[in-house]
Order: structure tokens, then sequence, then C-alpha cells
């Protein structure tokens, strides 16, 4: 594995070179190095003497009229031998001084053996315009380098002082390098990829093998054989990924791209380390796309095993909600608190040692989506919740942990979080009985009605049972209190810290306004059910 250069320019091949008007017009031909045809002239250089060699660096294009090249053989082959030594991109011979048809067959030899492309001229050239020419398409090259490069530093400036997202840095990267771009961790977990339109599933196939087998040699540096250009991201002495872009030998803008890219990455990183981690903003992104029901399952599988948690077999959604909201605590505290649930509902998954998907996905829910490798569901699922719940008290921090239907495959994955998450918000109104946690049937009439709280027939009847009392705050209270105790008008009454005589003066009020007797078991479960779907539409 190479390091990258920066001195490494888009600078004209010999191919190129010989496609400018001034070398068309000697009639050039290749009769030896094809190969070599696609290195970079770095300089023309114009040189009749044998021992040039040690005169040039590099990256040269030698022109010569062959006239004071020696006649030997052997002395031919020397020549050829110490121009491939020190790296001349080729050698340019015009065929009218010294040899009128053809070079030395030693001269071709030679040539053949290192690829290094032999050109004849069959015209006569003049070498100072071919120099001139080739020199101009180099100094082009430099300055569109130079433009390329202050481009992409004032894009990922902005994108930098922006805040912006890994996955809007890593879009950028792909776009304007057209190669797929992936952000992994130092375990070479994906966290985040762009694929460049090619096929995502293809890309992340057993990533984390193929990225063990490319070792970092410094900061940034390319691997030939994976076809990996590689550089860390994060501060010196805290590193915490490695950004991958995938392609042949990339240009030295390329190079740019990436390391500015893992530059925006690390102060990305340092900005939100207070917020979020970005396993949890990974993880994040993909259960709201799972949730979004629009996207590629296999994809996002891909995805998912590509950070380390494979979705390929039974799945639970989880929803895991704190009863410490929005409406009691600062947005802020509560994004805190959310963020912490977060935290300790992974740590719990790896302890149990289950692969799960953990993030914040709204205002008020952690969602989990777990991959079951045990049969006994339950008690795995029980032991995971008791592990969140115990967490959970070190912050003190009460919570409902619900779970969704077991399905078989990850295109039941939404199905199940939009359970455990409408299970979660009907648990938080009713005792948990001691549960770990809480299914759709353990809700019961409460979870139905939660299911059917946008229904306007639902709505419509708890209007139409509740009406004259509606807006009466402290009539609602009295006839929730009877309802919790199941018609038991004394326990109601001491429930609502109220003397007998002033609760049955309540509801007596009631059954005025209602026009219906408490006493009557169907009245009033029919009035618990109207309430009951009247707080969960108000939000109660």
């Amino acid at each position: 594995m190479k390091p990258t250069s920066p001195d490494v320019l888009a600078l004209p091949t010999v191919s190129e070179a010989l496609e400018l008007p001034v070398l068309r017009r000697g009639k050039p031909r290749v009769v030896a190095g094809a190969s070599g045809l696609d290195g970079r002239v770095r300089w023309v250089h114009v040189a009749e003497i044998a021992d040039i060699a040690p005169l040039l660096s590099g990256g040269e294009l030698v022109l010569t009229t062959g006239i004071a090249l020696p006649e030997e053989p052997a002395q031919l082959v020397r020549y050829v031998d110490e121009l491939a030594a020190v790296g001349a991109s080729g050698l340019v011979v015009e065929l009218v001084r010294r040899w009128r048809d053809r070079v030395p067959t030693a001269l071709v030899d030679a040539a053949h053996r290192h690829d290094l492309p032999l050109v004849t001229l069959s015209e006569e050239t003049k070498f100072v315009a071919v120099t001139e020419a080739v020199i101009a398409r180099i100094r082009d090259a430099q300055l569109a380098e130079l433009r390329a490069t202050h481009a992409i530093h004032e894009t990922f400036t902005a994108l930098t002082t922006s805040g912006a997202e890994p996955a809007s840095v890593l879009r950028e990267a792909a776009r304007i390098a057209g190669r797929p771009v992936v952000l992994e961790t130092l375990a070479h977990q994906v966290l985040a990829y762009d694929s460049a339109g090619q096929d995502p599933v293809a890309l992340l196939a057993e990533w984390a093998e193929r990225s063990r087998s490319v070792v970092q040699s410094g900061r940034t540096s390319y691997d030939p054989d994976q076809r990996w250009l590689t550089t860390v991201v994060g501060a010196r002495g805290d590193d915490w990924g490695r950004l991958v872009m995938l392609g042949p030998e990339p240009p030295h803008r390329h190079v740019v791209v990436a390391e500015r890219a893992a530059s925006a990455l690390a102060v990305n990183r340092l900005a939100t380390r207070d917020r979020e981690s970005l396993e949890r903003q990974t993880h994040r992104t993909l259960i709201t796309e799972l949730l979004a029901g629009n996207a590629d399952t296999a994809d996002l599988a891909a995805r998912s095993a590509g950070v380390g948690v494979p979705l390929d077999g039974p799945l639970v959604g989880i929803a895991v909600r704190p009863h410490t909201t929005t409406t009691v605590a600062p947005a802020l505290e509560t994004q805190q608190v959310l963020r912490d649930l977060a935290e300790a509902t992974a740590l719990a998954a790896r302890k149990a040692k289950l692969p799960v998907l953990v993030g914040v996905v709204d205002d008020v829910t952690v969602q989990a989506l777990v991959a079951l490798r045990a049969p006994e569901a339950d008690a795995v699922l029980t032991r995971l919740a008791a592990e969140v719940r115990r967490s959970a008290g070190t912050h003190s921090l009460q919570v409902v942990v619900a779970v969704g239907s077991v399905v078989g495959s990850i295109a039941g994955a939404r199905r199940t979080l939009t359970e455990a998450a409408q299970v979660a918000e009907a648990a938080l109104h009713i005792d948990d009985g001691g549960r770990e946690f809480h299914r759709l049937d353990d809700v019961r009439l409460r979870g139905l009605l939660h299911l059917l709280r946008g229904d306007e027939r639902l709505i419509a009847f708890a209007e139409r049972e509740l009406g004259p009392i509606m807006s009466n705050e402290r009539l609602l209270d009295a006839l929730r209190s009877l309802c919790r105790h199941g018609g038991n008008k004394s326990a109601a009454a001491a429930a609502a810290h109220l003397s007998r005589t002033a609760y049955y003066a309540q509801l007596a009020r009631i059954e005025q306004l209602l026009g219906v007797s408490l006493s009557a078991p169907e009245s009033l479960v029919s009035l618990h059910v109207a309430l009951l779907a009247r707080d969960l539409h108000s939000g109660s």
C-alpha cells in the first residue's frame, strides 16, 4: 500500500502529447512501449547526447534526432536502460538526419523490454514548437488542477462551517470524485456511505473482511490491490474512523476531496459529540427509513449489516418511552434524556449479545430493532427490558418498554416498529403490573383505542357520549375516578380526595347532564370507552 503523493497532478499523458498538432504534423508512429503511453509527461527535454540520463529527474519526454547517439547496439541499449531507470516518460526520434526509415532494432527491443514509449517522426519537426506546446498543456493542467482544488476547499469549508451531517459530506465527496465513498469505524463497521450510483449491496458485500485486508500506511494511502484510497478520520491522537474512496489510482484532486471530507467529518464529530454519537446517528437513519416504508429493503439490510447488525432472522421492534417528556421538561433536556436512553438500550443489547439498531426517532421515543438469535424470545426480551430499566434507573428515569410482534424478515420491520411505538404510548397511561415490557395484548382496551384514535367515528362517539361535560375537567376527573374503580363510588371518592357527599353530588350532576344512570354497567362501560378515547385524542 503506497502513500499518495500531493505532487501528482493531472499532467498530460504521452498519448495526449502525441495528439498535439505540432507532433501530429511530424506523423508520429509508436514503434515500442505502447503500454506506457498512459505515463504522465512532466516536462519536455531536447537532448542529442547519449549520456543525458543523469541530467533528468523523471517524467521527461525526450526529443532527439539521434545524430549524437552511438552506433554500437550495446551502447544504444544502455542509452534506453538509463532513460528507463530515471523514469523518462518516452523517447521521440525524428527520422530525418540520422536514420531515414527506422530506428535500430537494438533501440526498439530495449524500449519494448522497459515498456518505454518509443515514437518516430517521419517528417522534420520543430522541437522548440513541441516543447512550447507540451509545456503550455502542462501549465493549463496545473492551473485547472489548482482551480479544482480551490473549489474543493471552498465546498468542504462551507460544509464544515454549516455543521453538515456525515451523509451530506459523503454525498458531496462522491459527487465531486464520481466514486463510491464509505465511512467506517476503526473496527471496520460501515457508518455511512454514498454509492455514487453503483449497486450498494455489491459495494458493501463482505465489507469487514475486505477492509481488514487494507492496512493503513500513513494518514492517507492507496491500496492498488483493493483499489481503495483511504484516509484516517479524527484528530491526531483521537482517530475514530476511516474514509474509503473506491476506484483506480486517484488524481491529486480526489486525494484532496478525501482528506477534506475526512476533516469535515472529524469536525462534525467534535461538534456533535455532546449531542449524539455517530453510531446512534447511523442507526437512527436506518430506523427512520424502515419506518418510512419506501426504501429498498435489500439496500437497508446491506447497510445494517455494514454497521454490524445483520437483519437476516426473526426481528422484533422495541420502543422505550420516558415518563418525562417535552410537556414537563425543556426540549434540550428531554433530548438528552432520550440520548441517554438510546445509549442505555444499546448497552443492554450488547450485554444480551443481541444485534440491534437503536436510535432516537422523535421527541419522545427511543426505538430499536432487535435481531433475535435465541428461540426463547420472551426470556431474551425480558432480560433486555430489565437491563434497559436498570440502566434508566441509574439516571433516575422511569420508562415504559414496549415490544411489537415478532416478524420473520426485514420486510416486516415497519410493522413491528410501528406496533411497539403504539403500545408504548398507550402503556404510559396504565399500571405496568410488574411487567418488564408491554405488548399490544397487555394494553387491552386502551391499546385498541390507541390504534383507532384518529378514527373520526371514535371521536364522534366520545363527543356524543360526553358532550355536555366535555369541557368540564372537574366532572371528567370525577367520572374518570369512578371508571378506574369499577363503579365503586366509595373507593372513587377516596381516590379523588373528596368527601362522599361532595363526590356523590358530582356524580349526580353528571347523570343529570348526560341523562344516564352511572349504576348501569353498560352506561359506565360506554362512558369509560368514551373517556379513554377523549383522553387519547386530546393527548392526555
